[in-house]
């Protein structure tokens, strides 16, 4: 399991570690942002490194919380706060981790409850869930339409305002569109 659990902002100590977004490499005495992540391949943390330009598109709440604690001078700092701002209005940001509620990408998903396709473009939520690949248990997202969540708890894991809290914090979509979402998760409860 993928778990995110330190956000840093420091000066790249060489120029060899390479951006995890777009790849290319990040120059010494650059600012980075540094994500430790626990990846199932060791048993130790990894630090997974970004410019920021480019952690402001597609990491926008972490490296929001990596900038909050940062005492230096972050140069281009209103662009960067721009570029956050964009990336969450777009929904072009990672979630933070599960439960999260994002736009359904294509129409291929279906939703665990009713077994209805999710809409292209419809607002989902998304849990994690273990599935048997034959060999082993791995685990994906598995989607709900808002209006199904309160139906499912029992396969979600926790109380309805457990996985609120957690779509609240997880989710990269526009304070607004988050309302309406919650308010169909609980409406669907009713």
């Amino acid at each position: 399991m993928v778990r995110a659990m330190a956000n840093v902002i420091e000066e790249a100590k060489s120029g060899r570690a390479s951006c995890r977004t777009c790849k290319k490499a990040i120059a010494k005495g650059e600012l980075r942002l540094g994500v430790e992540t626990q990846t199932q391949f060791s048993d130790t943390p990894s630090m997974q490194w970004h410019h920021l330009p480019c952690a402001a598109g597609k990491l926008p709440a972490e490296l929001k919380e990596a900038l909050d604690t940062y005492e230096g001078e972050v140069p281009n700092r209103a662009e960067l706060d721009a570029a956050m701002e964009e990336a969450i209005k777009k929904g072009n940001a990672k979630p933070g981790g599960f439960p999260y509620t994002d736009r359904a990408p294509t129409g291929r998903a279906k939703c665990m409850e009713c077994d209805e396709p999710i809409e292209k473009g419809a607002f989902r939520v998304a849990v994690e869930r273990e599935v048997d690949t034959g060999g082993f248990m791995r685990r994906t997202p598995g989607y709900l339409h808002p209006q199904c969540v309160a139906a499912n708890l029992e396969n979600v894991g926790g109380s309805l305002d457990e996985l609120l809290e957690g779509v609240r914090k997880n989710s990269r979509i526009t304070q607004g569109e988050l309302d309406g979402v919650i308010s169909d998760i609980e409406g669907g409860g009713a």
